[in-house]
């Protein structure tokens, strides 16, 4: 399918939003002052917080939102839209007034984290895509938070780093994931666009291919140490960690200080993390090398992470993809955010439920 035309924000809705609004304006019931609030009913993760994630992409979204000719155009063409309803959108712009607490704040289930108050319509009307964006970076937040909060657990603490791209729900997703990790506490991103965009730190080694691309691995790791000499961080694992990766990495780390520079760090993707995290440090340490950073990948999660720890390993970056960009993980997968009316026209609303 192509697209048909070049269509706004405001389309970007479920279409009994818009069904309600006409239904609110033909029963003169749109300029009503109303109320909603956002919440959640359960924290993520079987955990008993979240981290507020996705106001600034919300409120730039409401910002801008407007009917161009061709959303309108394309709403006509429905035949569910009287034409004074349509004349009415073509001037329309969001008025309404938002509170919120800031990004980054830990918050809870049942209290209100966004409140909109404005006429009737418009309130409605931007339901669909504040969930959308609150939800999904507030479940990244949070999970990286989580993350955070393992990493730093062990004696020697750590950090995370987002590396889940290629792993995200689309391009939007991995970049509203890169962003909303750095508000939970990631310290940086290998997403290019994201940091461009968003002004985060941006980060990343090499892949295998790069080590099976030459005709051994010391070649491959002293090429990329001469491109790099001061940013040069080897992916061990392609062969055999420590009798190959981790005996090329020192021989380049020597190389690279004869000639004024250092090693950054070293990663780590298969295996052992735990067992062959503390045997590179070891010998890290014991050739003289103490400040190169040993990074983990591989399907990381705040579980992974505590097991590394409580196995004694010596992890000082880990680069999570998978399981932070999706929200992976027990009790994850989606943040139930909802956005409900709790005042019209000055008289209080509650939705009752049978659960």
């Amino acid at each position: 399918m192509t697209p048909s035309g070049t269509f706004g924000p405001a389309l970007f809705t479920d279409l009994y939003q818009l069904t309600m609004m006409q239904g609110y304006f033909a029963s003169g019931l749109h300029t009503q002052d109303a109320t909603f609030d956002l919440s959640f009913r359960r924290a993520p993760y079987r955990g008993g917080y979240a981290v507020w994630a996705g106001l600034e992409p919300a409120l730039e979204y409401l910002s801008g939102l407007q009917f161009g000719e061709a959303d309108l155009a394309y709403l006509d063409g429905l035949g569910l839209f009287r034409p004074d309803f349509l004349a009415a959108l073509r001037g329309w712009r969001f008025t309404a007034r938002v509170t919120a607490f800031p990004e980054g704040s830990v918050v809870f289930a049942h209290e209100p984290l966004l409140t909109v108050r404005g006429p009737l319509w418009e309130a409605q009307l931007v339901e669909t895509a504040l969930l959308n964006v609150l939800n999904f970076q507030t479940l990244i937040a949070t999970k990286a938070a989580r993350c955070l909060h393992a990493a730093q657990s062990g004696a020697h603490g750590g950090e995370v780093v987002e590396f889940g791209a290629r792993r995200a729900q689309g391009p939007d997703g991995a970049l509203g994931a890169a962003r909303a990790a750095v508000i939970g506490g990631a310290s940086g991103t290998s997403n290019v666009e994201a940091a461009a965009r968003y002004g985060l730190r941006v980060t990343g080694t090499h892949a295998h291919a790069w080590v099976e691309s030459f005709p051994d691995e010391l070649s491959a790791f002293r090429a990329y140490a001469a491109l790099y000499p001061d940013a040069t961080t080897l992916l061990l694992d392609t062969f055999d960690t420590l009798r190959s990766g981790l005996p090329n990495a020192l021989t380049v780390s020597r190389e690279l200080r004869s000639a004024g520079h250092e090693l950054r760090g070293v990663r780590l993707d298969s295996g052992d993390l735990a067992y062959l995290s503390a045997q590179v440090r070891a010998a890290l340490d014991g050739a003289g090398f103490p400040d190169v950073r040993i990074v983990a990948s591989n399907d990381l999660s705040e579980f992974v992470i505590q097991s590394v720890i409580q196995g004694g390993g010596r992890v000082d970056v880990y680069g999570i993809g998978t399981q932070l960009v999706t929200g992976g993980g027990d009790g994850g997968g989606a943040l139930g955010g909802v956005y409900k009316l709790v005042a019209l026209g000055g008289q209080d609303r509650m939705k009752l439920t049978g659960d």
